[in-house]
């Protein structure tokens, strides 16, 4: 009897064969015409509907009914750059040098417009004619030291706060709380900073006795003489009302008044008759606030009252942002969407499924290479349109009088990036799905109502219960477009942080994370049946 050896081919499965597979697919697709001019379709609606939305958005204002109509203006920017408000009422003097400023703060009040005007009352009247007294909760008064009078300056201070306690900030974007509670006459709050070179502390305390450091700001290239003294300054009172496809605000602004006694200076300080305070309110073109004859300041003995309106903050609004470019985003997602279902619906259609499995036993392979060969089309033709939309965008909006939001250089590459690898993600999802359900026109309908109608429930106000849009972008596959966020939170900035608005509940990439588990579920499901059933 001869034995007879099995047969075995001469190249082993491994790595040759995973790229022979990936080879393989790829020919397919660049083999079908209609695949390759969808692919640029997709590319081409991402720039040519960001182009649209730039060609369209414009952004002017008038200073009369028959003045011309002007750019608007350009906040200024803080010392990393970011837009910021910086406005307040400044009771000043200079300090030469290192130092110190210590002070007791007695009370804080404050009055607020619900009008909806920038000044409140009837022209010739008081600016503050008409306004309904309260504190806002985000009204500061307390002691500063300032780089400049320049809007946007590097500063450091100390402050009490209408409903936050005392805090201190620093440069537009530090905060960091000390004492809590309001401040009255009973509860005193005093509070202090020091100067040593560029290192400003800041430290409270209830009896003037026993302090306490609330934190350090290091104010890079602050000058050898700066400005210190008192402030005061409030955000505005706004009220924001949500319905069905969108939402609107009322209110204006508010004055806050600060009481201040017991001052002490030390260090290089003027003495004698050249040190006079200076009272000057500091107003940023796109601030808003009542106008300087609102606010003041009044001395008697060792006491001030300083009254201020604005705020010193982070700009969190604005024209010009990313996202108004990259517009086309779902429309070329959900052409990706469709080729991804396609890539593998139409073979089952033709019946080219069971010559693929054939040539290739291991199915989870064959998808594996289809993904491969899909994530790098989708995100090569994604990448190419969102790099030519957003600089092409963006110059028609600084054409149209829209200031451009800065961004630091690694967010914008990382929207850039991000948004290609989401539509190649979306694109892998729709490839699970259509091996799923093997139908094209149910796989579609599936992936896109599970990514962009969650988002729209989530964005378009009034659909949804107060939270519950928070809930759809953190759970569902429309997490994923978190990674286009532009706009920043902060804890020191009341403002209406929704997904309407911009804001997201997850962070950049912790929102795509949720996407691509997603589509790694989906990938899983998809293995298993492929393995259980007839091709």
């Amino acid at each position: 009897m001869t034995a007879i050896a099995p047969y075995r081919p001469e190249l082993a499965a491994g790595r040759d064969g995973f790229a022979q597979l990936v080879r393989a697919e790829w020919t397919k697709f660049r083999t079908v015409r209609g695949w390759v001019i969808a692919l640029l379709i997709g590319a081409l609606l991402i720039v040519g509907l960001g182009v649209l939305t730039g060609a369209n958005s414009v952004c002017s204002f008038q200073n009369g009914p028959n003045a011309p109509s002007l750019a608007c203006p350009v906040p200024p920017a803080g010392p990393g750059g970011e837009w910021v408000n910086d406005s307040l009422y400044f009771v000043r003097q200079p300090l030469a040098g290192n130092g110190s400023l210590t002070v007791r703060v007695t009370s804080l009040a404050g009055l607020y417009s619900a009008h909806g005007g920038l000044e409140a009352g009837a022209a010739g009247a008081s600016p503050t004619a008409g306004m309904t007294p309260g504190v806002q909760p985000w009204s500061k008064a307390g002691i500063i030291i300032k780089a400049s009078t320049a809007p946007g300056s590097a500063y450091a201070a100390m402050m009490v706060t209408g409903t936050h306690g005392v805090r201190m900030q620093w440069d537009f974007t530090g905060d960091a709380p000390g004492l809590a509670g309001t401040v009255s006459a009973a509860e005193p709050r005093w509070l202090r900073l020091t100067r040593a070179g560029d290192v400003v502390r800041g430290y409270d305390s209830a009896d003037g006795t026993h302090w306490t450091l609330v934190g350090t700001a290091t104010l890079t290239g602050l000058p050898a003489t700066a400005q210190a003294g008192l402030f005061a300054a409030t955000p505005g009172h706004t009220v924001t009302s949500n319905s069905l496809g969108g939402s609107s605000s009322t209110g204006g602004p508010a004055l806050a008044t600060g009481a201040f006694d017991h001052l002490t200076r030390q260090g290089a300080w003027p003495a004698g008759s050249t040190g006079r305070w200076t009272g000057q309110a500091i107003r940023s073109a796109t601030a808003v606030a009542l106008p300087a004859s609102a606010q003041g300041f009044t001395q008697g003995g060792d006491g001030f009252t300083v009254s201020g309106s604005g705020d010193i903050a982070p700009k969190t609004d604005g024209p010009g942002n990313i996202d108004q470019v990259l517009a086309g985003t779902f429309a070329g997602l959900i052409v990706m969407v469709v080729i991804g279902v396609m890539f593998i619906t139409a073979e089952y259609r033709r019946g080219l499924i069971l010559t693929t499995f054939t040539a290739s036993p291991r199915r989870s392979r064959v998808l594996a290479a289809k993904a491969v060969v899909l994530a790098a089309v989708t995100f090569a033709a994604a990448l190419a349109g969102i790099a030519i939309v957003i600089p092409l965008g963006q110059h028609l909006l600084r054409e149209n009088g829209n200031p451009i939001f800065p961004l630091p250089a690694f967010a914008e590459a990382r929207i850039v990036v991000g948004t290609a690898a989401l539509l190649a993600v979306a694109a892998v999802l729709a490839l699970a799905v259509g091996t799923l359900l093997r139908r094209s026109a149910g796989a579609v309908t599936a992936v896109i109502a599970g990514i962009v109608l969650p988002y729209l429930l989530a964005v378009v106000p009034g659909i949804l219960p107060a939270g519950a849009e928070e809930w759809l972008l953190r759970v569902t596959p429309a997490a994923g477009f978190a990674i286009q966020q532009s706009s920043s939170q902060y804890a020191q900035v009341f403002a209406d942080y929704s997904p309407g608005n911009g804001y997201f509940p997850l962070g950049p990439w912790a929102g795509f994370a949720v996407l691509c588990a997603w589509a790694v579920l989906a990938m899983a499901l998809a293995v298993v049946l492929l393995r259980r059933r007839d091709a």
